[in-house]
């Protein structure tokens, strides 16, 4: 699946890759849905998606310098450690608590859950601390791949990775964490912590000879004059600055529609614990048809047309979902939203691979990342609120509802903006220009 033209150094970050994302696409069930086990307040979850998305706010410029300064094969492999280790100590904790979780599997037998405080603040804590390894491993992983890819073979690689990532977090990862919760509470999380460990292990075994040189500075600049240094030359990219801007808008939005999802899918959608899992896989779907085909799409329709599309299509998919009472009918959203989600970040992360200079690119692409990611805490703190005060004046039903309808409304003032600034000549002229900057 890596394919011919692309290196064995590719193939084990591809195969880490592979397992790491199977074990997210695991939690990315599980934690969920055993928080809302432990809490049904639309705002207390709403916080947990905040604290999962904060450290891309407060972690990612310093991340950047870290990228810059360091091996970055070392970070990945240090912070796959960290997040092995974290998912474990929660996985322990789950199991000694496992007597106060009744995990919810027909939300109309389950009527009222009282909010265990003590799990509710574990949750709270190992979410951030995994969010701020995942800024610097994500970071780091994505500068490294063109080390050891080269450029005319970006886009093929990239593609290769999203393709493997959504299969494994959207297609393989949910139905088994279903699996994994029908055992125990334990094990999904179990499961989560090894894929880390295996994940390390493999990016550990690259050969330092199959890696190209990564340009470090001997000499360490004051770590302010390095932030600034790339906030700088973020800032007088026009078409960069632009495209991070609107990615925050974008992600923002995101976070604010599904600020307090698992609640809409267990009530208003009517899943129970396994169609959820089955629920996830439309992502992989259209997430591995967009990497699949990335690269033959891009060259038949263009960059700009493809980016233009998500901008387009989002208020509709909103609205779609926020008035469905019907599980399948998400799925299919689902499946052909994840298809012009990848192809959105296939462009735009290998066009950031291919412009910015090397021995700035950690600090750049962080930068890059603060802007394009640290919006979602506000998204989801937002959405959690609005359900919050609403629900004082309408039915809890629309409530869960409402994030949807807001966003759709908030992504269609975003077009009139975003527009504008995504088309195939302001591609190209940052393409023309990547040399001289």
């Amino acid at each position: 699946m890596a394919g011919k033209h692309l290196p064995g150094s590719y193939q084990k970050l591809f195969t880490a890759n592979v397992l790491s994302n199977l074990g997210n696409g695991v939690s990315a069930v599980a934690y969920p849905w055993i928080a809302s086990s432990i809490t049904r307040s639309p705002l207390l979850l709403s916080i947990i998606g905040l604290m999962a998305s904060l450290p891309w706010l407060v972690f990612s410029l310093p991340a950047g310098v870290f990228i810059d300064r360091f091996a970055r094969r070392s970070l990945i492999v240090f912070t796959d450690v960290v997040r092995g280790i974290i998912t474990l100590v929660v996985a322990i904790s789950i199991w000694g608590n496992r007597s106060h979780i009744h995990i919810v599997k027909n939300i109309a037998k389950t009527v009222t859950i009282h909010t265990h405080t003590g799990l509710y603040i574990l949750l709270l804590a190992a979410t951030f601390l995994l969010g701020a390894a995942e800024v610097l491993g994500n970071g780091a992983s994505q500068t490294f791949i063109p080390l050891i890819v080269g450029t005319e073979h970006l886009e093929t690689a990239n593609g290769r990775m999203w393709t493997a990532e959504s299969l494994m977090q959207n297609f393989i990862g949910p139905p088994l964490a279903s699996v994994l919760l029908g055992i125990s509470v334990f094990a999904p999380l179990a499961f989560d912590g090894a894929s880390f460990f295996a994940s390390a292990g493999l990016i550990g075994l690259i050969a330092s000879s199959m890696i190209k040189r990564q340009d470090i500075s001997p000499t360490k600049k004051d770590f302010k004059a390095e932030l600034k240094e790339g906030m700088s030359w973020l800032w007088h990219h026009p078409f960069l600055r632009s495209l991070a801007i609107i990615l925050g808008s974008i992600n923002a939005i995101s976070a604010l529609s599904f600020s307090v999802f698992i609640l809409f899918a267990q009530e208003d959608l009517h899943t129970s614990v396994f169609t959820f899992g089955v629920l996830s896989t439309g992502g992989a779907i259209g997430g591995a048809l967009g990497g699949f085909t990335s690269s033959r799409v891009i060259k038949r329709f263009g960059r700009a047309r493809l980016i233009r599309s998500i901008i387009y299509l989002s208020p509709v998919f909103l609205v779609i979902n926020g008035a469905s009472s019907h599980w399948q009918i998400v799925w299919v959203v689902t499946v052909i939203e994840m298809f012009f989600v990848i192809m959105w970040n296939v462009i735009t992360v290998s066009m950031r691979q291919e412009i910015i200079p090397d021995q700035i690119l950690g600090r750049v692409n962080s930068v890059y990342r603060f802007f394009g990611l640290g919006s979602q805490p506000i998204g989801a703190i937002l959405g959690g609120s609005i359900v919050a005060i609403s629900l004082h004046f309408i039915s809890r039903s629309l409530a869960l509802r409402l994030p949807l309808f807001v966003a759709a409304g908030l992504s269609v003032i975003l077009a009139f903006f975003a527009l504008p600034h995504l088309t195939q000549a302001k591609i190209d002229e940052a393409r023309g220009k990547s040399d001289d900057l």
